[in-house]
């Protein structure tokens, strides 16, 4: 626990920019496969769709399992920082295999393995950061926000790889994608890399030694004693449905981003961002994290002046325009870059503000163990089901003739995000803007 300083002393700006280049690592390991993983085993590996959400949910479970081993380790056993290394070094290892292996049942295994040493790491980096900073409003999302910069470098180095590399000049559009997709193998690789360095990097991070006074009780019940209560109950239990919404968005944007991007009659708007973003979708996508890097700079203005349940509901209204935007103006690059934009207050004013909420509204000795048990909703039970859903129920019906009815497909996802939104508005507590920076 450290104590509140001056924001702008030479300690604070140590300890934020500690803590901003573990974020920087964090997400860019995510952000390097995540995007490209629905074209890369669908077009490449040639996964049914059962198979492609199998591999989703098998990702997700590794979620279910955080809270119990790494959230309780990390309250009652372990220093955070190394349960981080030690994740680290091993998803290192695994994500590699991954670039490498074309049978469905052995890259099924390795993604749920992965999915049981990363996902906990999530929940971890928050929890380390929380403790770390000296102001939970004013500090907490400008550290956060270097994790966005790490997608974004992520996302726009794999775009130029395939780019460069990856894209046959003079091909026909059935070609570039083939090629495309047998080239995003090398995502994998760089994170792989990432995460290697990443591991590293977090045996130098704060001593963040688990519960000074540990109590015999198990964190994880503890922390579900005060889940139980309002505003942490609604909020897990409207976690699930918005992150099947997001399953929506890494699922199937990247597919429908390559058939805009991909079109050898593309206008030149098109290939100008292109040029910049580089191609296979996951470059495209960044514009996404880069309105979230400007709503998180702004999180600690409008923390002050807007209540939580304002902030909330603001991004469930930004998940709903942006699944608008792509099933009904899907064929113009530019409403697609705005919708893609509305990512930010997606992230920011839901997740992002719910994991503050989870931390301000939990004991000290049970934050771990109670953020590991929102990210079990939101990349763990959320995830397996939109898979399912997304994948197996929702993405069949949409098809006709082979091919992807992107308003069929994406009005789905808009529909549930505007019955959130209403779930919300009417039963979510208001309350004051402004919550104590305690830690």
């Amino acid at each position: 626990m450290v104590n509140a300083t001056a924001a702008g002393t030479p300690g604070t700006l140590y300890v934020r920019t500690r803590l901003s280049i573990m974020m920087f690592l964090q997400y860019a390991i995510w952000g390097a496969w995540l995007p490209i993983l629905y074209p890369f085993i669908s077009g490449h590996r040639k996964f049914s769709d059962g198979e492609v959400s199998a591999v989703f949910a098998a990702g997700a479970a590794g979620a279910i399992l955080g809270p119990f081993i790494a959230g309780q380790l990390a309250d009652r056993r372990f220093a955070t920082e190394r349960m981080l290394a030690l994740s680290h070094f091993v998803g290192a290892a695994l994500v590699w295999f991954l670039a490498e292996t074309a049978s469905f049942w052995p890259f099924v295994a390795i993604s749920a393995l992965y999915g049981l040493i990363y996902a906990p790491t999530l929940a971890l980096t928050n929890s380390l950061a929380l403790t770390h900073v000296p102001d939970r409003d004013r500090d907490f999302a400008p550290v956060r926000m270097w994790g966005t910069v790490g997608w974004i470098a992520v996302g726009i180095l794999v775009g130029h790889i395939l780019l460069r590399w990856h894209t046959p000049e003079g091909a026909s559009a059935a070609e570039v994608d083939a090629a495309q997709n047998a080239g995003r193998a090398v995502a994998f690789k760089v994170s792989a890399i990432l995460g290697a360095a990443m591991g590293v990097y977090c045996l130098t991070l704060p001593h963040t030694p688990p519960s000074s006074k540990p109590r015999e009780a198990s964190a994880v019940r503890e922390a579900l004693a005060e889940i139980k209560l309002q505003p942490l109950l609604l909020l897990f239990a409207i976690a699930v449905p918005v992150s099947m919404i997001h399953q929506f968005h890494f699922v199937h944007t990247s597919g429908f981003l390559s058939k805009l991007q991909g079109n050898p009659a593309a206008d030149g708007f098109v290939k100008w961002v292109n040029g910049i973003l580089g191609v296979g979708g996951g470059g495209l996508m960044t514009i996404g994290q880069m309105s979230e890097i400007a709503v998180l700079l702004a999180i600690p203005a409008l923390a002050a002046v807007l209540s939580r349940k304002s902030l909330l509901l603001i991004g469930l209204a930004a998940y709903a325009l942006r699944m608008a935007i792509f099933a009904y103006l899907g064929d113009s690059a530019p409403m697609v870059m705005a919708g893609l934009a509305l990512h930010g207050l997606c992230f920011g004013c839901f997740i992002f503000v719910a994991f503050m909420i989870v931390d301000e509204n939990t004991t000290p000795d049970v934050r771990a163990t109670a953020q590991n048990l929102f990210n079990l909703v939101i990349v763990g039970l959320g995830i397996i089901v939109g898979s399912w859903f997304a994948g197996s129920m929702v993405a069949p019906w949409a098809k006709s003739g082979g091919e992807m009815d992107f308003t069929k497909l994406f009005s789905v996802p808009m529909w549930m995000a505007l019955g959130c939104f209403v779930v919300m508005l009417v039963g979510y507590p208001g309350g004051s803007p402004k919550r104590p920076a305690a830690n």
